[in-house]
């Protein structure tokens, strides 16, 4: 576990908050892998306080809305830490920005491991939350790591239903077997090539046709609202054969055994509001909720524009679940 000095000017997308101290803290992964991240600590906190890492959105970095929620959570008492995910931002890993299920779901039990050994973080009281494609993986490691005690997947994407079966699963075998044989062709042509070719980020310029959910991706990730130069959806995107991994590997195979806390939060006009109800159906126990913002879009929940994060039920669902006295 290192502790970075922070020997540069404020570099996130939102203002930083004078009511917590901000480090940069790096940590490695069972990988290998070595994970930044920033971690926001309230102001004349004493003793061991409750935790929570940040992660999301996909394609994002931790300067954008993991770390909006992470310092937002920071002032309402919470240590918390947004981290880069595994091949980008200021984390490590070769190539560079490819994603994986697997990795990506263990990047949050590494932030748990790193959660638990700060000496003022209670290792029984550790949270996390997922923004949007980091939802999945946030569910995926509650369902595998018993340390997380409480869940949040915020405007949520399951990442592999949406490779798999493309949009409001519009995609059938054929059409998957066709996008089999794309991006396998692109594998060949990156060993060719020694190099792996990027998809592109969001689209600019913008298309007049581009569904709308596309040009609010646009207003957050191509405009001063959320553009950030380490963002992968900023810029160049990710590599184009991330997607063959989650397409062979369902995220959500076990969430039906969580025992711990979860709480999903989408937008009511999001196009990607049926990821949460659907992974909602599936969780079990007393302990599970669906929270539908009236009006929210999907993007809505990337920041606090419209002003439609939920942050006092966010608060509420941690102060309950990561109680000192809670099993």
């Amino acid at each position: 576990m290192d502790t970075l000095e922070l020997t540069k000017e404020w570099d996130k997308v939102f203002p930083k908050s004078d009511k917590v101290n901000h480090s940069k803290v790096t940590f490695r992964n069972r990988y290998g892998i070595t994970l930044a991240a920033d971690m926001y600590t309230p102001k004349n906190a004493e003793g061991k306080l409750a935790a929570i890492a940040v992660c999301g959105p996909f394609g994002a970095v931790k300067e954008q809305s993991s770390g909006l929620y992470a310092q937002t959570m920071a002032e309402r008492g919470f240590l918390s830490i947004a981290f880069d995910p595994s091949y980008t931002g200021e984390s490590s890993g070769e190539p560079r920005y490819v994603a994986s299920p697997d990795i990506n779901t263990e990047d949050f039990c590494a932030a748990v491991d790193f959660l638990s050994i700060c000496d003022n973080v209670d290792s029984e009281r550790i949270g996390i939350i997922g923004i949007c494609g980091w939802g999945s993986m946030a569910i995926n490691a509650a369902a595998i790591d018993t340390r997380i005690k409480a869940t949040i997947a915020s405007t949520m994407y399951d990442m592999s239903r949406v490779n798999a079966n493309g949009y409001f699963d519009s995609m059938d075998a054929g059409q998957r077997y066709e996008l089999r044989k794309q991006l396998n062709a692109q594998r060949t042509i990156d060993a060719k090539n020694g190099s792996y070719e990027l998809g592109g980020g969001v689209a600019d310029p913008l298309p007049e046709d581009a569904p709308w959910f596309v040009k609010e991706y646009y207003g957050y990730y191509k405009t001063a609202r959320g553009y950030h130069k380490r963002s992968l959806n900023s810029n160049g995107g990710w590599n184009k054969t991330s997607a063959l991994s989650f397409i062979n590997m369902p995220l959500l195979s076990y969430s039906d055994e969580i025992r711990s806390a979860v709480l999903l939060i989408h937008g009511e006009k999001a196009h990607s509001r049926y990821f949460s109800e659907d992974a909602f159906k599936k969780l079990r126990g007393d302990n599970k909720e669906l929270m539908i913002i009236p009006g929210a879009t999907h993007v809505d929940l990337y920041d606090n524009k419209a002003n439609m994060i939920p942050y006092d039920r966010i608060e509420h669902f941690f102060r309950e679940n990561l109680k000192k006295d809670k099993e």
